[in-house]
């Protein structure tokens, strides 16, 4: 069966690890012969493609009007995009991703009118929660559930702001009322925690299914370093534990902790390295895959400190891929990836003394390590391989079709 998807999501260009897998989906689908269909807004950091006619133009946050707040919640420029797409194009699956607040909702009636089975891989808690993290300041927080939006203002979800909040809440509401969780035919996913979770919180069971996330292994290699340094690579976001883990290691004087990656509180993480004057500490900001690769190589272990419900952790199954162990937080589904004292620890989220006691030990015993990274890519080989979650993919599809 040789399908023609549809693979839509806010970006066209790698921010996160939702639009990392919307590539990687890409690929492994024309790795098997289907054509697929990029559907995102138009933004300047976009990748070059023959699709990007359709493209909508995207929401304005910089500084934003009343026109963009508008279509912050409902994009009828995108609604316009995808009828002319679906018109135009012949279509036989929709695969969405994350497409509030460029796309929104608006996406979806066009969709299903013109007859296109819809699945959505839940990359976030978006659906369930305005501001997409289950958490209200640094608190994990589920207040919304039952669908009680309102409750993201009252509580100033987002950032503290009412504002926001307010818009936050509304676009929810909104979102809910145009079909966000009606008009999808089957949500996916990508852990077992979030799944449970998302269904504690109101979603349908016999509408989401799990699907974990997958590494195509092609390519790389394994690391036979014992690693100089501890790498850290992901978003600088207060809730990604950046903090409890610039703590952990501000006594670590001897071994350097590098830093990769961005996000708004990038200058909270400047200052807090500055104000200690940590100099074994370097923030590196972005670096393109081959850069990061090299790194990882390098490096000691990875440390994924995180402090909310991660759904899945992709860091982490790249770090194994690479025959590299994990410090993660024991919390959401990282648990599902890494097996404490066997291809990485677990540690309780928040705890700076816990996590820089496994820094050490991971520092005294760099050959066994390195062990415990090669029995994490045995685990990667075997249960987030593409070939595997393709097969999985594919019994998802054909239930829509």
């Amino acid at each position: 069966m040789t399908l023609i998807v549809l693979n839509g999501g806010q970006n066209y260009y790698i921010r996160g690890g939702s639009d990392q897998y919307q590539f990687a989906l890409t690929e492994l689908l024309h790795q098997h012969e289907h054509q697929v269909i990029p559907f995102a807004s138009i933004d300047s950091k976009n990748r070059p493609t023959k699709w990007s006619k359709y493209f909508p133009p995207g929401v304005n946050f910089d500084n934003p009007g009343v026109a963009d707040l508008i279509s912050f919640i409902y994009s009828r420029q995108a609604a316009k995009a995808i009828k002319r797409l679906c018109r135009e194009q012949p279509i036989d699956l929709a695969h969405l991703h994350i497409y509030y607040g460029q796309l929104t909702s608006s996406i979806l009636s066009p969709l299903k009118q013109a007859g296109i089975p819809i699945v959505q891989t839940l990359h976030e808690y978006k659906i369930v929660c305005p501001v997409y993290s289950l958490r209200s300041g640094n608190e994990i927080c589920q207040a919304c559930n039952g669908s009680a939006f309102w409750q993201a203002t009252v509580k100033r979800c987002n950032r503290g702001s009412i504002a926001r909040s307010l818009l936050s809440t509304i676009e929810s509401y909104a979102s809910h009322l145009l079909g966000a969780v009606d008009k999808v035919d089957r949500f996916i996913a990508v852990s077992d925690f979030q799944r449970n979770k998302l269904v504690e919180l109101g979603i349908p069971s016999d509408k989401i299914s799990t699907v974990h996330n997958f590494i195509d292994l092609g390519g790389i290699e394994v690391s036979q370093q014992p690693g100089e340094y501890f790498l850290y690579f992901g978003r600088l976001e207060r809730y990604k534990g950046i903090f409890t883990l610039i703590e952990a290691a501000s006594t670590l004087m001897d071994i350097p902790l590098l830093i990769v990656g961005d996000g708004t509180d990038r200058r909270e993480v400047e200052d807090a390295i500055e104000e200690k004057n940590l100099k074994h500490i370097k923030l590196l900001g972005f670096k393109q895959k081959q850069e990061l690769d090299k790194l990882i190589a390098g490096s000691i272990c990875t440390i994924a400190p995180s402090e909310w419900y991660e759904t899945f952790g992709l860091t982490l199954i790249e770090s194994l891929a690479r025959g590299k162990s994990v410090i993660a937080s024991r919390i959401g589904g990282m648990t599902e990836i890494i097996t404490d004292g066997i291809d990485g620890w677990q540690i309780e989220p928040g705890n700076a003394d816990e996590l820089r006691e496994k820094m050490l030990w991971m520092s005294d015993n760099r050959d066994r390590a390195l062990i415990m990274g090669m029995a994490g890519r045995k685990k990667v080989e075997h249960k987030f391989n593409a070939e595997s979650h393709y097969q999985k993919l594919m019994q998802i599809y054909q239930k829509v079709l």
